[in-house]
């Protein structure tokens, strides 16, 4: 499976959750906002030398289907620009805010764009309990769970979800890992290479 994490870094809850990450010897993808990545490099440097992956949530957050079309594509540019000044490289997969893209945005964006099977919506409820109960009440092999490296509760589940996924025999990989050794996952990544 492959656990994500959206919109950071956050200068103490992604230093946390990383930190748990190293405990357990496991990998996650972490979907950073450019703005965020711009004040924080030191969060994406250590993200990428502890072997994690980075993912493009383009520079402002913007969703891409309440923009014109090459704006959006300017904001995957620009945050890739951010990402390879500060770690030397291009992220290979995206995740739209919000899970939003358009035909334009298919046809003209060659990496795959990620989706998710489980939303644990850390962002609206941000109760750890609930977080912790949404995936392990459902967690299937192939699954690709999304949450926020932004919120307490969030690293609190954190701190829970990873030793307990790895206790009942998960092997916790990236996204790119995931689709080399699966493919195609459910429908929720699109790879239009």
């Amino acid at each position: 499976i492959a656990i994500t994490f959206d919109d950071g870094p956050h200068p103490r809850k992604t230093a946390e959750i990383l930190d748990f990450l190293a405990e357990n010897s496991v990998r996650a993808t972490f979907f950073v906002v450019g703005e965020n990545a711009k004040y924080y490099p030191d969060l994406i440097d250590r993200e990428a030398s502890e072997g994690h992956e980075i993912g493009n949530h383009t520079y402002g957050h913007v969703v891409l289907t309440k923009t014109d079309n090459e704006n959006a594509l300017r904001e995957l540019a620009k945050n890739d620009e951010v990402i390879f000044d500060t770690v030397g490289i291009k992220p290979s997969v995206v995740r739209p805010p919000c899970g939003c893209y358009n035909d334009f945005i298919r046809q003209n964006e060659k990496r795959p764009l990620v989706m998710w099977t489980i939303d644990t919506r850390d962002w609206s409820h941000q109760n750890k309990d609930r977080t912790v109960n949404t995936v392990l009440s459902s967690v299937k092999d192939g699954d690709i769970i999304l949450m926020h490296d932004l919120f307490v509760p969030t690293a609190e589940a954190s701190e829970i979800l990873i030793p307990e996924l790895v206790n009942r025999g998960f092997q916790l990989v990236t996204v790119s890992e995931l689709i080399n050794y699966r493919g195609e996952i459910n429908g929720t990544v699109l790879n239009n290479s």
